[in-house]
Order: C-alpha cells, then structure tokens, then sequence
C-alpha cells in the first residue's frame, strides 16, 4: 500500500511514517525534512503548486496530520486546518485516491474553552461544536470539508478521528484531582500515549475499504484521574449534565469521551493507561 502521511516531521507524523514504513511504501509531505531515509516531499499541503510533486506518486490513503495546533488564530486555523485540507482532499481525489484518514481533534466539540459543557456523556463521537477559539473550529469545518467531498464522492472512504493530547511513552502524566475548570481541563484528563496514537492511525489506515464517512474519538478508555470521574465533572459543571454513567459501577474512572465505535470499527483500545 502507498501512504502519504503529512505533517511527517512532526511529533506523532514522524513517529508513524518510520513504524507504517516497515510493511508499506510511506510517501512523507512536510515543510522540514527529518532525514527520515523515505520518500520525501518538502511542501505544503496547503499549496497546488507544491502538491503537483506528487504527480508520479499512486497514493492508496492519506493520512492528514499536517495542521496548526491548539493556541492558534483564526486565520491560520481557517487557512491551514480548513483550506489546507481542502486543497489537500481536491488534489488527491483528482488523483484517484479515495481513502483519507484525517487527524481532527477532541477539542471539536468545544473542550478548549474554560465554559465548555458538553451536551451527552460519554462525549459522543458527533458530538456538535461547541467551540469560542479557532482551533476547535478548524477541526470541526475539516470535518465539514471531509462530509462536502464525501457527499460529492459516495465512492470516498473518509475517517476522521478525533485525537486526543498524546504523550511520549516514557511521560509521566499527572492525575488530576478535583480542582476548578480551567482551560483544555477535559483534555487534560484525556490523554493517549504515542505508541497508542501510532496504533490508532495505522489501523485506520489499513482498516478494510468501506465507503462512507466515520467520526471517531481516539482516546483511551480511561480518565488520568486520582478520583473517581463524577467528582471531578460535578465540581466543573454541578448539576448542569447528567453523571449517571459515571456512577455505574465499572465506569466511576472511565473516559469522558465515549470510545466504543473505534473499538467497534478499528478493534482499537489504547494499552497504556491509568
């Protein structure tokens, strides 16, 4: 299988083309090269004229990691995250290519903001955004480019998995304790290991073609909390969302993102937990 993977100088893009490397032929598309010993195209996804280096390339699936991060402003959000993907999904289904695993985030749904709270619990998969800062915006219009070109493309197989924050293996993640809302507080309960994230990305992509459009959370099945997970929620949000689930016995530590269609559809479970 080809597989372009952009953003591959980065910290989980560099990660996976060296592992995806080992069974399939990686194209790798970023602004830096990191002597990867691949296949190498320095451009920006962003840009016609840089993607036209990839004219000679037969690219089975893309997976997009390519993106600004958390922190950004709107307009690089829009122009990069949104555009950039636009570009990048145009030029590519010009090309033939009809399978695209694309890094969103979990902070679609809004869990940036310090006021964010969430309609469902678990946090489902299409959770609607709710977001006030760009970068959760960004992701949530790249999902909306991603279901434009899909509804043009019934024959497209698009995934979209929204990524939770990922660390190196060896880092120690501290458990949060029942404290006030804070900016990114849901995601900093919800973190993944890199070794899981490279799992998560490379069953996406080798996962059986299936037309159609899946939104995913890409989270483990546990809360990086020191208390049970009701506690914390009910000192961020009160009464304001129904805790039940977490009060079920089995789930008082369990992820606030619901995490059962990536099991279901990927057979993925993060390994490394609480």
């Amino acid at each position: 299988m080809s597989v372009l993977i952009t953003g591959a100088s980065g910290f989980i893009g560099k990660a996976l083309s060296m592992s995806m490397s080992k069974k399939h032929n990686v194209i790798c598309m970023s602004r830096k090269d990191r002597k990867l010993d691949l296949t190498y195209i320095r451009g920006e996804f962003s840009n016609f004229e840089d993607l036209r280096q990839l004219d000679k390339y037969d690219i089975d699936v893309v997976v997009h990691l390519g993106a600004v991060l958390g922190g950004c402003c709107e307009r690089d959000g829009i122009l990069v995250n949104v555009e950039g993907t636009r570009c990048l999904m145009r030029y590519l289904i010009g090309r033939g290519c009809k399978k695209f695993v694309l890094a969103s985030s979990i902070a679609a749904v809004g869990a940036q903001d310090r006021d964010f709270q969430p309609i469902k619990l678990p946090i489902p998969d299409d959770h609607p955004c709710l977001a006030k800062d760009a970068y959760g915006l960004s992701k949530y219009l790249m999902e909306e480019v991603s279901k434009y070109y899909q509804r043009q493309n019934p024959d497209l197989d698009v995934i979209n998995l929204r990524l939770s924050g990922v660390r190196l293996d060896e880092h120690k993640i501290s458990l949060t304790e029942i404290s006030p809302p804070r900016p990114w507080c849901t995601v900093k309960i919800t973190v993944m290991h890199l070794s899981d994230a490279i799992k998560a990305f490379t069953l996406a992509a080798e996962s059986k073609y299936k037309p159609g459009l899946r939104i995913m959370n890409a989270c483990g099945p546990k809360a990086w909390v020191a208390v049970p997970v009701a506690d914390i929620l009910y000192n961020w949000w009160g009464d304001d969302v129904d805790l039940s689930y977490f009060k079920q016995p089995g789930n008082e530590y369990a992820s606030i993102y619901d995490v059962k269609l990536i099991k279901k559809e990927l057979g993925f479970v993060a390994k490394l937990t609480p």
